[in-house]
């Protein structure tokens, strides 16, 4: 994808243990309850949005062709 991608970089909300990554433990601080269950922070809108601007989607549009956009606070994650 040439020079224009920042790599490296790990997106998301950050967890009770500082990191974008759950602590992976039943009943643990990002279990949502005693099953394992662990909401994302990051969509797939978020991903796909910032790679459809980058391929010329206009801004105007962009919650047109991403309805569900509108419920995160960062819209485009910034990775290119």
């Amino acid at each position: 994808m040439g020079g224009y991608v920042f790599g490296g970089d790990f997106y998301g909300v950050a967890a009770p243990n500082g990191t974008v990554f759950p602590t992976l433990q039943l009943s643990g601080p990002d279990d949502t309850d005693t099953r394992g269950r662990w909401i994302p922070t990051t969509s797939v809108d978020q991903y796909a949005a910032t790679l459809a601007s980058w391929f010329g989607v206009d801004a105007t549009n962009i919650n047109t062709v991403f309805p569900e956009l509108k419920n995160f606070s960062i819209q485009r994650l910034g990775f290119l």
